[in-house]
């Protein structure tokens, strides 16, 4: 195989280690993949019972994500051996794929059986997510008000959609970017820009105190 023909100069031992077993032949190259492959299930079963809490997946077929998630896993790690440049450590890249394996299947599990939606009283929940000091609980109704109308009026149909989706309905990161075929840093960098619009207008109508941060 190509891997085997990786220069393994410069590489810690262990990753050096990896990539000359995976290269190797025979029972070598069988004894290494079992070993990666059991690794794999221990990190994405540690990975689907620390999301647990927020997924509608539970018992043996959060296991059953864990596992299809560990073998998909490994088949991209075979795949991409001749990828590997060491800047980190061969089982911290490795343990990158399992990751992002299971993001996606607990992803795609949320949308087929997604939660009943919540009426419209969550909407009343936003004035703690923006900050709103509790002594000021009163003018709530005029916070709530002012967040539905820039979010209705000022933010783009985009940020719209993810916004109502991850702060109002309160889906998933993982499960909306499985949805919209996203990685999550651009949806942060979404709800960081919506949040902003919604931040300013309350800032601008005295709901909160100038931040230095969010001048124009």
């Amino acid at each position: 195989m190509e891997c085997a023909r990786l220069p393994t100069r410069g590489l810690d031992e262990e990753s050096a280690g990896w990539l000359r077993r995976l290269g190797a032949g025979g029972g070598e190259r069988q004894a290494a993949e079992r070993e990666l492959h059991a690794r794999l299930v221990r990190i994405a079963l540690a990975e689907v019972r620390r999301r647990s809490g927020g997924t509608p997946v539970a018992g043996r077929e959060l296991d059953d994500v864990a596992h299809q998630a560990a073998g998909d896993a490994m088949l991209a790690i075979l795949g991409k051996l001749g990828n590997f440049r060491g800047e980190s450590r061969f089982t911290t890249w490795a343990y990158r794929f399992v990751i992002l394996e299971v993001s996606a299947k607990l992803g795609r599990h949320y949308w087929r059986n997604p939660p009943v939606a919540l009426d419209a009283g969550q909407w009343e929940r936003l004035p703690d997510r923006f900050g709103i000091d509790p002594a000021r609980q009163a003018e709530a109704a005029g916070v709530l008000a002012e967040v539905r109308r820039v979010v209705d009026d000022e933010l783009t149909a985009h940020q719209r959609r993810v916004f109502v989706a991850i702060v109002v309905d309160g889906i998933p990161l993982d499960a909306l970017a499985a949805e919209l075929g996203l990685r999550r840093n651009a949806l942060y960098k979404v709800i960081f820009d919506a949040r902003r619009k919604i931040r300013r207008a309350l800032v601008a109508n005295g709901y909160l105190e100038e931040p230095g941060g969010e001048r124009r």
